[in-house]
Formats: structure tokens, C-alpha cells, sequence
């Protein structure tokens, strides 16, 4: 590492405490017991990866391992990126400054389609080419994550893809790369024992086929010893499974600025449009006495005074009122995300008024009943009106709500249900306290995005014109300024939708406009849709064919990977909510043979309450 060309470059750019490291709880081993390099990848600033759980998870369990040294790197934010090119300064691990090309693996997430060009332009920062396909020798380029359920996008620029969890498989990755490197194997050699591990997806030895036609019939092994389909990872004892004691506290704020425990893990909600519902699966959770054990030892190890409860769903934890209850006790604020509506529960609300309200998130989805049961978020009006009396009763005075705009079969009468709903929570509050002067309502309004392995996957967009007038109808009902209405770009989310749904062809259109310059393509003032419809033309690639409705009998980009819930449900849901027939959560109800569970040999997780 270059000390001195970074000492000169970071008077000149933002928030340089991103990428000076020491942070509080970092891991930093002696030079000599370090014999293996693991670099943690996060196509995204400081600030966000910071934030991610997974990372920790991830940091704490390689930096467990004698001889492995695990280190952080993060995309750098443009005026950074330009002065390291400058000053020819690769990109490097934040704990010793060791530039990206000298470690084994790196690993990245992916958390988001809109991240993929900062990958590529991480690769080239670290003097790494970014096609696999042209790459000798260490580092191996690995990725996992929600992204990793369809990698077929980004499967020039992987080696190797983890598939589901990482927890266990990632110390297995180490032992098998390093002892490639003690017996003398090559770059091949490495990659072909990764292919023989279950939840390992090796894109080299699988490939793209068409019919005569010239149709597109699926992904398939070039070796017949390989599995036709990659069936994910789960941690089956997840109960048991060690957690961190300890996080890194990061020196720039975070977008979630508190430490958090992960209470369980899957959801059987089963909304529709919800990926991380279908490939979380199955549901899992933690004994209350550990979380509360681990929760206040991380409180104690990073100074915080507040311990957020991290799951897809976490007022549906058995036992999240003991929970929120014995961490106050000892003094400590809790904070909960998004809720369900009908899981915001009044004891909820006063075990948790007296901590800071800096506002309350719930997450209706659509504005009217049909919708709401098409989309299968299984929430009544009633229930919207309960959660939303027990905040106001309880001293919120702020207010955030999450819906979607374009679901299927959605009409222009839905989505003025958005705005009667929001007015009608606005009367609820005068209603209370006889005033208004205090209450803020935020609208967080995005458009929907078909997602593989949800039963929305065959769904088509709504066009350009169609989303533009929602946002301007829910703009112009909404004008009090007691309403902040938040509208996502259309072009962004048709982006999304295209390399969400994409096949491996979409391989070169990310290239390209990787080199037109595109990154940070989440990030409004970064994101060019001008270039991206440049590239996508010169890769011949039809924006349209992957954001319009598919046929039910299409062989899917993604059939290759295996997540556990099967095609034939995900087919019957799709159908229920064409037909507005809603399906219950199988944790409360019977089983809803979605196939999970005997996939992975699992029980039906029965939850401890009643709704």
C-alpha cells in the first residue's frame, strides 16, 4: 500500500474517513500468521455496505479462521475513484491497505441489479480485468446474495457464485482454495473443485442453449458429473448457529446508524412480488435468550445506545414483545423496520414509545382491499387503521408508508385508494389530538419490478406513460404539506426489471456500458439511462422483451438454480392472484406445499402465537 499517495489524495475528496479504516473492532492479524486473503466486496459506498448484516456475519466468522486475514473494500465514490486513477492508486482492503489484486478471493455482494457496474468498475480499479474469462491465477472473483438467484446477467465478470446462504460454504471456499494453492492447482483446478460443492455455481462449466429455432431452452452443464440445477444453501441449525460478538462501528454514518441482531430468517407471507419471501425460505429463529444475550453484548462492544431487530418480518418473531421488553430493561432504545400492518400490534406500540421516534415504517403495498389481495399481503383496511391508532395514541407523530405502483392488474382506482388511505389517516390523527400541527405522512411510492423465483416472475411492467400518470395523480391528491410523496424513477426501475429477468446475453450490454462510464446506476445523480440505451442497442439487446408479460410455458434464464420453492407452486400463486385468492402464511395456518421444506428436509416451522 502506498501510504503517501493516500495521505495526499484525501484532503481533496468527501468523506475521507470512508477509506482510512481503524474503525472501531476491526480485525487486523499479524502479517506472519496471515497465509490466506478473503476481501469482502461491497458494490456500493461505505455508508450503505457498512450497514449490510451479512457483511458483518461474514467478517467475523473468516477472521475466525487461523491464517485468514478477511479485509472490507467499497466502491469509492466518483471524485475518489478519479484521484486514485490519477495517482495510479489500486483499489485495496481497508484493515492493511493491501491492493485488491494480492488477495485469494474476492467475495461481492449482490444486493442490488443497479450495483452491477460498480463491480465491474471495482475489478478494473484493482487492475483486475473484469471478464472472467481473460483472468490467470488469484484472486478467484466470487458473489453471492439476492443478485446471485439469476447470475446469468453477471456471468462473465464471476468465477464462482454462492447460491443461498453463506455461512457455512464460505469456510468451506477458503479450505478448497487454499489447498489448491498448497497442492500446485491452477486456476481450473481451483474452480472445478468449487463446482463439486453443493450451493456452488461455476458459470464456466455451464452454458446457454437454443433449439433449432433459435430458442432459448436453458442453462446446462458441460460436464455430466455437474448437477443440472444448483440447489442453494441453508443453515439448517440457524438457531445454534454462532454470531458475532462484536461489529465494525464505522467512522462516516451509516444509513442504518445502529448495531442490529438478526431475530430469524425467511418469511411465509408470501407476497407475491416479494423475492426475498420466496428465496429466504424456510423460516427459522433464534431462542429469545440468546438474542438478548447477543444483543447486549454488541450494544456494549460498539457504544450504541439503540439495537435494531433484523429479519424480512420482525413483529412476527414468537416472542418479539419479551424481547423488545428485556432489552429495554437495561437501558438500551430498540428499533424495528418496516412492519406488516397487521403485525404492529398496541402493545407493540407502548412497549416501544418510550424510545426515540424518529418515525414509524408500515408497509401496506396497494391502496385498495382487491389489490391488496391479489398481491397476497393478506391486510385489511381495519388493520391499517388499528396499527396506525396505536402509533398516534402512543406518540408518533411521523409516519412512513411503503407502496407499489404498476402491480399487476392494477387500475387508476387502486392507486387513488393510496391517497383516500393516506387522507383518511390524516382525519384518524385530528381525530386523536384535535390538531394536525405535528403529523407528517411520507409516501414511499415505487414501481413494481418482476423478480425471479416469485409468482410475479411472468409479470409484465406497466409502460412509461401508465407509471408517469400514477405518480402525477398520487402528486396532485397529495398535495398538503402534511404529505411527502417519494416516486422512484421509471427508467431505473426498467433497468432494474431488465437485468433482473436477463440471461447471460445481457453479459456484454453491462460491459459496454460499463465503459460508456455508467455506475453508481442507483443512485439518481449518477444513473444514465442515455448510455444504458446505447449499450443495450449495441449489445442487441430489447429492453422490451424482458419488461413485458411472458408466456406461462417460457423456459426461465434462471431454471438452473434451485431455491427450493418450486416452479409449480410459484405457477399457482401466479394464477390465485390473477384470480384475487389470497394464501395464507403456512406458519399460522396449513401448509401451503410451496416444496421448501421436504426440499431441504426441513419441519414446518409452527410459530409459538396465535393470529
Amino acid at each position: 500500500m502506498h501510504w503517501h499517495k493516500l495521505e495526499r489524495i484525501l484532503p481533496h475528496v468527501q468523506k475521507p474517513a470512508r477509506y482510512i479504516g481503524n474503525e472501531l473492532n476491526t480485525v487486523i492479524k499479524p502479517a506472519e500468521q496471515v497465509e490466506f486473503r478473503f476481501a469482502l466486496a461491497f458494490p456500493d459506498v461505505y455508508e450503505i455496505g457498512t450497514s449490510y448484516m451479512g457483511f458483518h456475519i461474514l467478517y467475523d466468522l473468516l477472521n475466525k479462521m487461523p491464517g485468514v486475514q478477511a479485509e472490507r473494500v467499497f466502491a469509492p465514490w466518483p471524485d475518489m475513484e478519479a484521484k486514485m486513477r490519477e495517482s495510479a492508486l489500486p483499489l485495496y482492503g481497508l484493515e492493511t491497505g493491501t491492493p485488491l489484486g494480492d488477495f485469494d478471493i474476492i467475495g461481492f455482494t449482490l444486493q442490488h441489479e443497479l450495483s452491477y457496474t460498480n463491480i465491474l468498475n471495482m475489478l478494473d480499479l484493482a487492475g483486475i480485468d473484469p471478464l472472467a474469462e481473460r483472468r490467470e491465477g488469484l484472486p478467484l472473483v466470487i458473489a453471492g446474495g439476492p443478485g446471485a438467484m439469476n447470475p446469468e446477467p453477471v456471468a462473465d465478470f464471476i468465477d464462482a457464485f454462492v447460491i443461498g446462504e453463506g455461512e457455512e460454504v464460505v469456510s468451506e471456499i477458503v479450505e478448497a482454495v487454499r489447498n489448491g494453492k498448497v497442492t500446485g492447482l491452477d486456476r481450473s483446478g481451483m474452480l472445478r473443485a468449487l463446482a463439486s460443492m453443493t450451493g456452488i455455481y461455476v458459470p464456466r462449466y455451464y452454458e446457454r442453449r437454443n433449439d433449432a429455432a433459435g430458442r432459448f431452452i436453458g442453462v446446462f452443464p458441460v460436464e455430466p458429473e455437474l448437477p443440472q440445477r444448483i440447489r442453494k444453501r441453508i443453515v439448517r441449525d440457524f438457531a445454534d448457529f454462532p454470531l458475532p460478538e462484536k461489529v465494525v462501528v464505522p467512522l462516516v454514518e451509516s444509513v442504518h446508524d445502529r448495531v442490529s441482531v438478526e431475530i430469524c430468517r425467511g418469511c411465509a407471507r408470501g407476497c407475491r412480488f416479494c423475492q426475498a419471501g420466496m428465496i429466504y425460505r424456510p423460516v427459522r429463529e433464534r431462542p429469545l435468550p440468546v438474542l438478548v444475550q447477543q444483543g447486549l453484548t454488541l450494544l456494549r462492544s460498539a457504544g450504541s445506545p439503540e439495537l435494531g431487530l433484523s429479519s424480512l418480518s420482525s413483529a412476527d418473531y414468537s416472542e418479539i414483545e419479551d424481547l423488545i421488553a428485556a432489552i429495554q430493561q437495561e437501558g438500551h432504545n430498540v428499533s424495528l423496520p418496516s412492519l406488516r400492518v397487521d403485525s404492529y400490534s398496541v402493545q407493540l406500540a407502548e412497549l416501544t414509545r418510550a424510545g426515540k421516534k424518529t418515525g414509524l415504517t408500515l408497509a401496506p403495498e396497494a391502496g385498495s382491499q382487491r389489490l391488496r389481495d391479489v398481491i397476497n399481503k393478506n391486510v385489511r383496511e381495519e388493520d391499517i387503521f388499528t396499527a396506525a391508532r396505536a402509533a398516534f395514541e402512543n406518540g408518533w407523530q411521523t409516519l412512513k408508508l411503503y407502496f407499489m405502483i404498476g402491480l399487476p392488474t392494477e387500475t387508476e382506482q387502486d392507486v387513488q385508494g393510496i391517497a383516500d388511505l393516506a387522507v383518511a389517516l390524516e382525519d384518524l390523527y385530528r381525530e386523536i389530538h384535535g390538531h394536525t400541527r405535528r403529523l407528517k405522512i411520507n409516501l414511499g411510492i415505487s414501481t413494481f419490478v418482476p423478480k425471479p423465483h416469485t409468482p410475479f416472475q411472468w409479470a409484465g411492467q406497466m409502460s412509461k406513460e401508465e407509471i408517469e400518470t400514477r405518480q402525477n395523480l398520487l402528486r396532485e391528491r397529495l398535495r398538503s404539506k402534511k404529505f411527502k410523496v417519494q416516486t422512484g424513477n421509471w427508467q431505473e426501475s426498467r433497468l432494474e426489471a431488465v437485468l433482473a429477468r436477463g440471461g447471460r446475453e445481457l453479459g456484454r450490454a453491462i460491459y459496454l456500458a460499463w465503459r460508456k462510464g455508467c455506475k453508481f446506476d442507483a443512485w439518481s445523480e449518477h444513473f444514465r439511462p442515455d448510455l444504458w440505451a446505447q449499450a443495450l442497442a449495441e449489445a442487441g439487446v430489447d429492453s422490451e422483451a424482458y419488461t413485458g408479460p411472458w408466456p406461462l410455458d417460457a423456459v426461465l434464464p434462471w431454471e438452473h438454480i434451485d431455491v427450493g420453492v418450486s416452479k409449480d407452486f410459484l405457477l399457482r400463486e401466479y394464477r390465485r392472484a390473477l384470480a384475487g385468492r389470497t394464501t395464507p402464511d403456512c406458519t399460522f395456518a396449513a401448509c401451503s406445499a410451496c416444496g421448501v421444506c421436504p426440499a431441504f428436509a426441513v419441519a414446518p416451522w409452527q410459530r409459538r402465537k396465535s393470529k
